[in-house]
């Protein structure tokens, strides 16, 4: 912009502008002020020449309200003598140079604007890179106060949407085979939430992801004239997208110089089309860097406090066992003790059946034992997540049968046990060790609970795909408010009085069924007897 009130004077400069071979202008002029204030409301100016002596003011007090009201405008005083005051006010008031009129050259004159538009330019670029800094810096902040993942990922979403002025931005996490889903969005009243979508995209799962690790980002300004794959568009399209800005949110990997897609930090504009400016693209790119350090870190506290909490467990554990076996070991002992020292004692005086008798009492009580430290270790095993299946083909109705004579030989003919089998029970495969372990605590649970000369029905049936298995007594029955923590360890009813146990039968029963890829279900009313039923595939996974 020329603001001079000297025709010839303007016509000589934008010719001389006009001619600069290294730059290329768009000339304005003005012949007063206000008419140079009025361009400078309608057009972008990156440089004025302004004359120290206007018509309808001073250049001086034309150069304040510029720099007021247009600061990015670089000023260059047109002075008509060289007048050492007249440049130092000019340069106080703001401007980048001056010139003398009767001394201007035709070089002279381009290399000053030149000179000085690209210094503005360079000015600006660093007040936006600063500016641009600040707002990345703020969001990394706000993102990084919490440690709570979800609230760290909501944080995100709503400062970028709100620093971009987009429609929708959303955090979408990839699944191991990597079709993922979107767990976090922010998006304006006028648009449709996406929050919890789950999309399969053959892209990430055959060659995408590697591309992403790469630093690949995806621009879109229009969905329709970017050539992208129709399946593509008509997904974006599904979520009212126009444009759409793409980058990944990467994690640090156990492997070095690789890192992991995690998922990818969108930004959507549903409005319009967008023409997305690089700085934009940039603050995406850095949001998404910060967010990755908040989510490794969030992750990480996570893992510390499970860690913490599995320790605690496990401790709480380790004194429950202790008290167990110092309060189970103590009978069967003091009963073997006894024993041995009355034998050890008497013998000569005792008759073989007594003789016997005391025999079978060690015997039995140290199978008691023997059971309790199984109990123990099998526990134990599964609070490490270290019980594993050794699989092998199984007759169930005869190993049914022969759990069903032990137990009634172990209950000294007090209760009637009845196992009926029907259907299809061939093909079946198992642990052996653990299935004994299932049915046996059953068995005993059973009898133990049950009055003397009760029953108990054992149905064995043969499916297609699956074996099921009915345990029924007419026992005590489990009362209703204990029946949900039926399964922990150390859970018993509350109205099993003196009847001896551990409360790890059946945690060990489920974890075993469980780790079959089966089910067990307890139907029982205090009083009234105990239901449970067993499923169990014929077949385990991976195993012919």
């Amino acid at each position: 912009l020329i603001v001079d009130d000297s025709k010839a004077d303007r016509t000589l400069y934008r010719r001389y502008l006009l001619q600069d071979p290294y730059q290329r202008y768009s000339v304005f002029e003005a012949s007063y002020a206000e008419e140079g204030l009025a361009l400078c409301q309608d057009h972008w100016f990156d440089a004025v020449l302004l004359d120290f002596q206007l018509p309808d003011m001073s250049g001086l007090q034309m150069l304040r309200v510029v720099k007021d009201q247009y600061p990015h405008i670089a000023a260059i005083m047109l002075t008509g003598h060289g007048d050492e005051q007249v440049a130092v006010r000019a340069m106080k008031g703001g401007a980048q140079d001056y010139l003398v009129k009767d001394q201007l050259k035709r070089d002279v004159l381009q290399h000053t604007v030149r000179n000085v538009v690209q210094q503005a330019q360079l000015r600006q670029q660093l007040r936006k890179n600063q500016e641009r800094q600040r707002l990345i810096t703020n969001i990394a902040f706000r993102i990084r106060q919490s440690l709570d993942l979800n609230e760290t990922l909501e944080t995100a979403v709503t400062e970028v949407r709100r620093l971009l002025e987009c429609d929708r931005v959303l955090v979408y996490q990839f699944a191991p085979d990597m079709s993922g889903q979107i767990i976090a969005e922010s998006v304006g009243k006028r648009w449709t939430s996406v929050l919890g979508t789950t999309v399969q995209d053959t892209y990430f799962q055959t060659h995408g992801a590697e591309d992403y690790c790469q630093g690949r980002k995806q621009i879109v300004s229009d969905i329709e004239a970017e050539g992208l794959d129709p399946c593509h568009v008509a997904l974006l399209k599904q979520f009212e997208v126009r444009a759409s800005l793409v980058t990944p949110i990467l994690m640090g990997s156990e492997l070095p110089a690789s890192e992991q897609l995690w998922g990818l930090l969108v930004a959507h504009q549903c409005a319009a089309v967008r023409q997305w400016q690089p700085d934009e693209v940039h603050i995406l790119d850095e949001s998404s860097i910060h967010l990755s350090i908040a989510i490794q870190h969030a992750e990480l506290l996570t893992k510390t406090q499970t860690a913490l909490d599995q320790e605690k467990a496990l401790n709480t554990f380790k004194s429950k066992i202790i008290a167990t076996v110092s309060h189970e070991y103590n009978a069967p002992l003091a009963a073997i003790q006894t024993a041995a020292a009355t034998l050890k004692a008497h013998y000569q005086n005792l008759d073989t059946p007594t003789r016997i008798r005391f025999l079978e009492i060690i015997e039995q009580k140290s199978k008691h034992l023997s059971a309790l430290v199984r109990e123990m270790l099998l526990v134990n095993q599964a609070e490490l997540n270290k019980l594993k299946l050794k699989p092998t083909v199984i007759n169930l109705r005869d190993f049914l049968s022969h759990l069903v004579t032990e137990q009634q030989m172990l209950g000294d003919q007090k209760h009637q046990l009845m196992l009926s089998t029907r259907g299809n029970l061939d093909g079946f495969v198992g642990d052996r060790g653990l299935l004994r372990q299932v049915f046996g605590n059953l068995l005993s649970n059973a009898v133990k609970y049950s009055p003397e000369g009760g029953k108990v029905r054992v149905q064995l049936m043969g499916e297609a795909a699956q074996v099921v298995c009915h345990v029924k007594d007419n026992g005590i029955g489990i009362p209703k408010a204990d029946q949900a923590q039926l399964f922990q360890s150390f859970s018993r009813g509350s109205n099993v009085g003196l009847i001896p146990g551990t409360g790890l039968g059946l945690h060990i029963t489920k974890v075993a069924v469980e780790l079959h890829g089966g089910t067990i279900a307890v139907e029982s009313q205090e009083g009234d007897g105990t239901h449970v039923t067993v499923r169990l595939p014929k077949q385990l996974q991976g195993v012919q």
